[in-house]
């Protein structure tokens, strides 16, 4: 509620003269914040400073509890509709065998099909760093298994002594 931490009520605005706006939306024009507060007041309502850098200032004659309820209301629901998406990571070694191999896509798979993001790392170490190229191999082949339940993010690519590869659930 960033918004409403800014707005001035009431006796919070020190300015002399301010342009109303009714609970309507009907204007009411240019008055002495004193008469703005008066009319506020016999509605019931609080005199909130919409517009502070506009001259004079625009002021707004509503309920504050109803508009803060109001834009609390839309964040959560607002919240409530955002997909938190999270990356799960997979290491392989460049000499992994068949089994393993089965059992890392295994996992992966569920990973994708929970609707997460899996980033699959293959970590290259002393002599391995020669064959880099069966790396990017086998990384293709781990992504070709995925065909029904994700897809190829990003393609395999290297960062220093590994080769990265991101895959995404399938719409």
């Amino acid at each position: 509620m960033t918004i409403s931490k800014e707005l001035l009520i009431n006796e919070e605005i020190k300015d002399k003269e301010v342009r109303v706006v009714s609970n309507d939306g009907e204007q009411l024009g240019i008055m002495k914040i004193s008469d703005a507060l008066d009319a506020a007041y016999k509605a019931n309502l609080d005199l909130v400073k919409i517009a502070p850098k506009a001259v004079p200032p625009v002021c707004k004659i509503m309920d504050y509890g109803k508009y803060k309820f109001d834009l609390a209301k839309k964040e959560k629901e607002a919240r409530k509709n955002q997909k938190v998406v999270n990356v799960k990571e997979i290491r392989v070694s460049p000499t992994i065998d068949k089994n393993d191999l089965n059992t890392k896509i295994n996992q992966a798979s569920k990973f994708l099909s929970s609707g997460d993001k899996v980033k699959v790392t293959m970590r290259f170490r002393g002599r391995e760093l020669a064959y880099m190229d069966n790396g990017f191999t086998l990384l293709n082949q781990f992504a070709s298994h995925f065909d029904g339940v994700g897809v190829v993010d990003k393609a395999p690519m290297k960062e220093g002594r590994s080769v990265v590869m991101f895959l995404a659930p399938k719409a």
